[in-house]
């Protein structure tokens, strides 16, 4: 009896290290192809300061301008077809778009390779692409350069967050259930208002962590606009042709349109300095927890 267990857990050994190897394999495998994926998601690029190009789509109105702007960040997928969709609602409003991919080995629609993105993603690296981005977006003829605003959805909440920290020249900042960063004296270095929209059900982003950036922003004296939509869970808000169905997608999304049109179009907007950033640069806590959540939460929309 005792060999036989040996023989069983021996097996069961093996077997488990087989899976790591063809999931290792799996992420090596999609990653090779990630790049080509942008071929037909992005229309241009931004040159990074170490001379990487930045793939992006950009989506403009119709017409001269100049026009208000939007720097929009993805999900943990990368760029997809559903951002690119955004965008161009965005542009329709009279906003000039641009949706960077700010993983540099590409896109996938692989949930362990999203996972692969986020946990070796160099936040510094990240920041610094979305430097140069704004850069050339404030340096555009047809943007007003002090009505910019930084948007993102899932991993790109939480990366516009943490930017607009980094960033003083930003006329406001849009948070889809991102990461969230709470502290009162980080938050106090945000130049324009916050609009922060959450799941009730969202398992990766507890409602404490909702109500401490909520209080954060208030002890911090910025302006904001946190709403959790009840019954709702993570990446809720999807497609502009899911937007178009009504409920709660539309509701957010028309909130967003709302929160824009006051900050950035009606807005006082701020004294932009192309190019001038701070040094900030801070990160929400990255557990085993949301990273387990994140990806189940994804699971329901591939």
């Amino acid at each position: 009896m005792g060999r036989l267990f040996k023989r069983l857990g021996l097996i069961l050994l093996i077997t488990l290290l087989m899976a790591v190897v063809l999931l290792a394999g799996s992420i090596w495998v999609d990653g090779f192809f990630a790049p080509a994926r942008l071929d037909g998601l992005t229309n241009m690029a931004v040159v990074a300061d170490d001379g990487t190009e930045i793939r992006a789509y950009l989506a403009k109105p119709e017409g001269e301008g100049p026009f208000p702007a939007v720097i929009m960040i993805h999900e943990f997928y990368g760029l997809r077809p559903e951002m690119i969709g955004k965008a161009e609602a965005l542009a329709q409003e009279g906003y000039v778009v641009i949706a960077p991919n700010v993983f540099r080995n590409g896109t996938t629609g692989w949930i362990p390779r999203a996972i692969y993105n986020v946990i070796t993603a160099d936040t510094a690296q990240i920041d610094g692409d979305v430097d140069a981005v704004y850069g050339w977006l404030a340096s555009q003829p047809d943007v007003q350069a002090e009505r910019i605003g930084v948007m993102g959805f899932c991993f790109g909440g939480g990366t516009a967050l943490r930017y607009s920290l980094r960033n003083p020249q930003l006329a406001a900042t849009a948070i889809f259930y991102g990461q969230i960063i709470s502290d009162p004296a980080q938050l106090a270095a945000l130049s324009g208002p916050v609009l922060g929209i959450f799941g009730g059900a969202d398992q990766s982003i507890p409602l404490e962590e909702v109500d401490a950036l909520r209080q954060g922003l208030q002890e911090a004296g910025i302006p904001h606009e946190i709403t959790v939509y009840e019954g709702q869970p993570h990446a809720f808000v999807t497609s502009v042709e899911a937007i178009a169905l009504g409920g709660p997608q539309q509701e957010a999304w028309n909130q967003l349109l709302a929160f824009l049109q006051e900050n950035l179009k009606e807005g006082s907007g701020v004294g932009a300095t192309p190019g001038h950033t701070t040094t900030v640069s801070v990160r929400g806590e990255l557990s085993w927890r949301y990273i387990f959540w994140l990806a189940l939460g994804h699971a329901g929309h591939m």
